[in-house]
């Protein structure tokens, strides 16, 4: 099989962002020494195969000695010719290891359906040993089988639609992953992609909706792969994987597996068992985030995906094996501590013992016995309990109608029996009317809020009402601005005002030459004479002089309406009409003073009105 077009090697030597603390470290991780290496299945290879995997194992013993030596000679203030040259012996293997890993899983993914079919076994090696970190994203996509979803091409639509889980989400993309540089910040790129997966699945599967958890999982894969790559992985994750029963609200599943756990723990670890007990140390209490996170709150991120690595491929199983392989690691120490002790250690001590070698928890992890038709048993058992319990819980309400007759037997009584069939089948008919009520205005409220997601979709996004209310603040600053202008400008003009009134301007010719010098008879009315800006200056002064007459005039008005107003004398309507009046009378006045004024010769006009 050929890699896809858009998933070729170069862009998974670049991934958005690597989950491994240094290069040496993902190095590392690529496969294991021999001493931490599982070989469960070693004894069934080709030869072919077991001479490859002992080269591998071979080059990882020399890269092991590498990172000593470096680690040695980086804690010494003492370089030596010696140690320099074996630095770079080691570093020269380093770059062969790097090199035959390279060509080895570029084989793997450009043959993948060869691999998968004829080649399981070393497959299987391979990946217990680590995928490489730049062979990740394309290695997950192949082999949950999410190279070519449909449900891809969904994903911009779904972005534009809205969820009911969108606060629940922002609520907790502050706390996946914290610390991580890649999901810092608030307005960081990792946190606005995480959301974008966890809105656009809570979309597709509705049931499920959104679950804290889950949100781990999906930030792994955001650091391997892009956002829609990532939608596509984890879909097929919750479909196939048995996570979508683990993220129902019910949490069904996760019962059933901490039910499996504890008979592991309870067959293989039974003093251990005991001691959980009396001490009231519940197993949900410490392996629920390990089934709900697979380890991902539990690790740190190079230990936690070499464990993801191994689920892609196994499933759940990878997840019990590991647990019971960390009881059995430190069953010695927790025997001795009561329930508080035992909860910081598991928080402060068990996540941090196989930091420096992965491979050792892995080994030990495919020690443990794992029996796959004995968990399919108990998967049943617990079902079964489940339902007896819930026959349990209803309460079933007898009838009056149905009550025992004292004086007869209800078993001969075949009157008393057809009766109750009846009213069975009558109140089967009733249920089975609620139940069509039911889906039909289940399906209704669906249309609804298909509805009202498309239009909530046509609204404005957040950047347009941010934009929006930006200009808005503009617009109230500029608007600020001119009211305080306005309010200069009429201040300005009151001053003026009162300065004309105590100082009128004393008003004489302003064109003596107007009188000795007639204009000509040849400039017409359509061309006026080079003095017309003084005659408007001159009607100016002309509306200041006169202002007081006018106001004079008004004050008359206004105090012979009072007076006929006070003694009653004339009606509202009649106010109003004197009032309309008054303004008119002095508007008139004002426009006649300023269109028919002789400017040639300034004659008071008296105050005659």
């Amino acid at each position: 099989m050929n890699i896809p077009d858009t998933l070729s090697l170069p862009e998974m030597a670049s991934p958005a962002v690597s989950p491994d603390s240094s290069s040496h470290e993902a190095l590392s991780s690529v496969n294991s020494a021999p001493a931490c290496s599982p070989t469960s299945d070693s004894e069934n290879l080709s030869p072919d195969e077991l001479e490859l995997l002992a080269k591998l194992e071979e080059q990882n013993r020399l890269l092991e000695a590498d990172s000593k030596s470096m680690r040695s000679m980086n804690g010494s203030r003492r370089n030596s010719g010696s140690s320099l040259v074996s630095s770079s012996s080691a570093s020269s293997n380093l770059s062969h290891l790097e090199e035959d890993t390279w060509i080895l899983w570029g084989r793997i993914v450009n043959e993948w359906d060869e691999w998968r079919k004829k080649k399981e076994k070393l497959l299987k090696e391979l990946i217990r040993k680590g995928i490489p970190h730049h062979f990740r994203a394309i290695v997950w996509q192949l082999l949950c089988s999410a190279t070519d979803m449909p449900v891809k091409n969904q994903y911009s639509e779904l972005l534009k639609m809205s969820s009911p889980c969108e606060k629940l989400i922002r609520r907790d993309i502050a706390r996946t992953y914290p610390e991580h540089e890649f999901f810092k910040g608030q307005d960081s790129l990792g946190q606005e992609v995480l959301f974008n997966v966890m809105k656009a699945y809570s979309l597709v599967d509705r049931e499920v909706g959104y679950c804290q958890g889950s949100a781990f999982i999906v930030g792994l894969l955001l650091m391997q792969m892009p956002e829609e790559e990532a939608f596509c992985v984890f879909v097929r994750l919750m479909q196939e994987y048995r996570l979508r029963e683990l993220f129902k609200p019910s949490m069904a599943e996760l019962g059933l597996c901490i039910y499996q756990f504890e008979y592991m723990l309870q067959e293989q670890l039974p003093e251990l068992n005991i001691h959980f007990r009396s001490q009231s140390f519940l197993t949900s209490m410490y392996s629920s985030s390990w089934f709900l996170t697979l380890f991902l709150t539990t690790f740190p991120l190079p230990v936690a995906t070499r464990v993801f690595d191994i689920f892609m491929y196994e499933g759940l199983e990878i997840v019990f094996r590991v647990g019971m392989a960390l009881l059995q690691f430190n069953q010695a120490e927790l025997m001795q501590l009561d329930m508080e002790g035992m909860s910081q250690y598991f928080q402060k001590v068990i996540p941090h013992q196989f930091d420096s070698c992965p491979d050792k928890l892995i080994l030990k992890a495919y020690q443990v016995k794992y029996n796959p038709k004995k968990m399919k048993r108990l998967e049943k058992e617990y079902a079964a309990i489940k339902n007896k319990e819930m026959e349990e819980q209803i309460e079933i309400k007898v009838s009056p109608f149905f009550a025992p007759c004292p004086s007869c037997s209800s078993i001969g009584n075949p009157r008393f029996t057809e009766e109750f069939v009846n009213h069975l089948e009558t109140e089967l008919e009733q249920s089975r009317l609620r139940e069509t009520e039911t889906l039909g205005a289940l399906k209704e409220m669906q249309d609804k809020v298909l509805d009202m997601e498309k239009k909530n979709s046509s609204l404005p996004d957040e950047n347009n009402v941010a934009r929006l209310q930006e200009e808005l603040k503009a617009l109230k600053v500029r608007e600020v601005a001119a009211l305080s202008s306005l309010k200069d400008l009429q201040l300005q003009v009151k001053d003026l005002n009162d300065s004309w009134q105590v100082n009128p301007p004393l008003l004489a010719p302003l064109n003596p030459r107007a009188a000795t010098h007639p204009r000509p008879q040849h400039m017409g009315r359509d061309k006026p004479p080079p003095e017309i800006h003084l005659i408007t200056h001159a009607k100016i002064n002309l509306l200041v002089f006169k202002v007081p007459q006018v106001l004079l005039f008004f004050l008359r008005i206004q105090t012979n309406t009072s007076n006929s107003w006070r003694t009653g004398e004339v009606s509202e309507d009649r106010r109003r009409a004197d009032t309309i009046s008054v303004f008119k009378r002095g508007t008139q006045r004002t426009q006649g003073m300023i269109e028919h004024s002789n400017f040639d010769t300034w004659k008071d006009t008296g105050t005659n009105y």
